[in-house]
């Protein structure tokens, strides 16, 4: 609103320089140096918290790849110990490779080959 009272006038400011105000600088500065520290410990915790469960992952993983891996060592032993009984191979022995228990006239006494 116009007051009829007041009188405009064309204000010249070409000669008027504005200082810089340092202490808005300094808590402009301030003010960004502490969002940046924020900002940076929140992306330090968010990137332990990511490699925390990523390694909580491989570690459920390992285990898990672990215990089948004992699993089969165990299946593993039991087959050996199956294959191994002495009456299993004499009969492989004679199915497979038709093989029989020696006669006496087959027997040879170490005795007998030494001179």
């Amino acid at each position: 609103m116009r007051s009829p009272h007041a009188i405009r006038r064309p204000v010249d400011n070409a000669f008027l320089e504005r200082e810089r105000d340092r202490r808005l600088l300094r808590e402009l500065l301030v003010g960004l140096g502490g969002m940046l520290i924020l900002g940076g410990g929140l992306l330090a915790y968010t990137w332990m918290h990511i490699e925390t469960v990523r390694i909580g992952y491989t570690i459920d993983r390992l285990e898990r790849q672990a215990h089948a891996l004992l699993e089969e060592e165990r299946r593993l032993r039991l087959e050996a110990a199956y294959r191994a009984h002495p009456q299993r191979i004499e009969e492989r022995a004679r199915r497979e490779l038709g093989m029989r228990l020696p006669t006496q006239e087959q027997t040879l006494f170490y005795e007998e080959l030494v001179p």
